[in-house]
């Protein structure tokens, strides 16, 4: 058999297998807090699993393999700078987080916001910011598309059109259920896939000798390859740039499409174990950068000439070192790790329109009369419909940024929330002093400050001989960085929302106790 009939034969599996957890899940969902939530129904490892496979995405199974294809060793500050940070910002906020879902039924980041600051202005800016994480989206998608034209040798609309259909039936139907089912068992393959990878750069698979000998032939390549940090490279090229990487994941594990997992947790007593799990996995898997090392070594320059270019490194090393099945199978799994982010993204941004702005800022004003049965049956409803316009608007994103590397596509959507949340979110659950307003000013200054620098609004045009040539330079040469602009995004978060909260009235004493010492 081909590639492509072997391909198609482990996809229609797969896809078979999705469907039915979407069935199952379907069965588990009884309200609209089942379908966001999946409150209290998963112990520490299985969660574990949906945790870190939702975290690591197809960024980390195709975008990061292309920047380790495109920059060598230096690579590995990414590999380890994205788990450190985020499951340090998970480790810091969880416990705050995770009572306000036991004690107040919170169903989402957004609406946990605005229970800290006790402020509708606050829930209502975060949920509509949120959907900045279509970027994120669109990036699953590109994924989804590199593997499907590679495997499948289907064009980018059908591409698009497969993986819209499947996320759309199951998540439709089972909801944050069926994101946790599918996203354990995708967890389970991504870290397989990644083990399988890390023996294979060590023992040099498919390079005449062993590691050494891989990163002796990255070096003839370019000398660049084995340097701690890659000379002109925009990601990983100085030291700022690896404090920025370090910086701007740190509110990754907490992302609407992240840490609302925080709440599907079945006992309290286990998350300490959930959170040790969960990093541990979450090491392993960006082992995926050494497929792009291995890659580079053996193609070369090769890849760049592709249309996928650096993105398809893992797919091409598995279809020219493995006999066809175990490619195609391969395949699969990596398609496993897309899904497994977009799922979770869909159900997050769904609950934007479905919780964040229907449930909690319109029904308490147009459906005053209505019960709390029947709003929560309006709010299901319109979960649903929201996935499905959530996935058309992912697509036409998608397709206008096809050619982008799909780990700076990412960066794009989660850098910029990234940027508005370090303050209100990360330095909110450690500071009690964080005010109402500090927190919203905060907000709203990191995220305008990542969009006005990611859009290329600031440089050095008319600056020529002034005092600020040098520093709007810098700046400047960080916008192709997603990362370190999120990370200066991060920065003027912090240092606004200090300041305001320092000129503004604290919250009162006894919601502060309410939130920070729950009894």
């Amino acid at each position: 058999m081909s590639l492509q009939a072997y391909s198609w034969t482990f996809m229609v599996m797969y896809i078979g297998v999705m469907i039915w957890f979407g069935i199952l899940g379907q069965r588990k969902v009884k309200s609209a807090d089942d379908f966001a939530t999946a409150r209290g129904s998963y112990g520490p490892w299985f969660l574990a699993l949906a945790f870190t496979s939702t975290v690591a995405s197809g960024a980390t199974f195709l975008g990061i393999p292309g920047l380790a294809y495109t920059f060598g060793l230096s690579a590995m500050w990414i590999m380890f700078c994205y788990p450190l940070g985020a499951y340090t910002g998970v480790l810091v906020c969880q416990r705050m987080i995770a009572h306000a879902g036991e004690t107040s039924g919170t169903r989402s980041i957004p609406e946990y916001l605005g229970e800290r600051y006790n402020s509708e202005t606050m829930r209502v800016i975060a949920a509509i910011f949120s959907l900045i994480l279509l970027f994120y989206m669109a990036g699953q998608l590109v994924s989804g598309v590199v593997m499907f034209e590679t495997m499948l040798g289907l064009n980018l609309p059908w591409a698009l059109g497969i993986t819209t259909v499947v996320l759309a039936a199951y998540v439709v139907m089972g909801g944050a259920h069926a994101d946790m089912m599918t996203d354990a068992l995708q967890g389970f393959l991504m870290i397989l896939l990644a083990v399988i990878l890390l023996v294979m750069f060590l023992s040099g698979f498919g390079v005449d000798g062993g590691v050494s000998d891989v990163v002796d032939q990255m070096e003839q390549v370019d000398p660049r390859n084995t340097t701690v940090l890659h000379e002109g490279s925009p990601v990983v090229g100085e030291w700022w740039h690896i404090f920025a990487l370090l910086f701007v994941h740190v509110p990754l594990g907490l992302m609407p499409h992240v840490g609302n997992k925080l709440w599907a947790l079945k006992s309290e007593a286990d998350r300490s174990k959930f959170i040790k799990i969960a990093f541990t996995f979450g090491l392993i898997l960006p082992c995926m950068a050494f497929g792009g090392m291995l890659a580079r070594a053996i193609f070369g320059d090769d890849l760049f000439a592709t249309n996928a270019g650096a993105n398809n490194a893992v797919p091409v090393l598995f279809i020219e070192l493995f006999p066809t099945w175990l490619a195609a199978l391969l395949g699969v799994g990596i398609l496993a790790a897309i899904m497994s982010t977009a799922d979770g993204l869909v159900i997050a941004m769904s609950q934007v329109v479905a919780n964040d702005l229907y449930r909690l800022t319109i029904a308490p004003r147009i459906h005053s009369t209505k019960s709390e049965a029947e709003i929560d049956r309006i709010t299901l409803k319109i979960s649903r419909f929201a996935t499905v316009v959530v996935l058309a608007a992912s697509v036409a994103l998608a397709y206008a940024t096809q050619n982008m590397n799909i780990s700076l596509l990412v960066a794009l959507g989660f850098g910029g929330l990234s940027a508005a949340l370090w303050g209100p979110l990360v330095l909110g659950v450690m500071w009690r002093g964080l005010t109402a307003s500090g927190g919203i000013a905060g907000f709203v200054s990191g995220g305008l400050t990542f969009i006005v620098i990611a859009s290329g609004f600031v440089t050095t045009s008319g600056a020529e001989g002034s005092t600020l040539y040098s520093v709007t330079a810098w700046v400047e040469r960080q916008t192709p960085n997603a990362f370190s602009v999120g990370a200066i995004g991060g920065l003027v978060c912090i240092l606004v929302a200090v300041i305001v909260s320092k000129l503004t009235q604290p919250l009162s004493e006894n919601h502060l106790k309410k939130v920070f010492d729950p009894a």
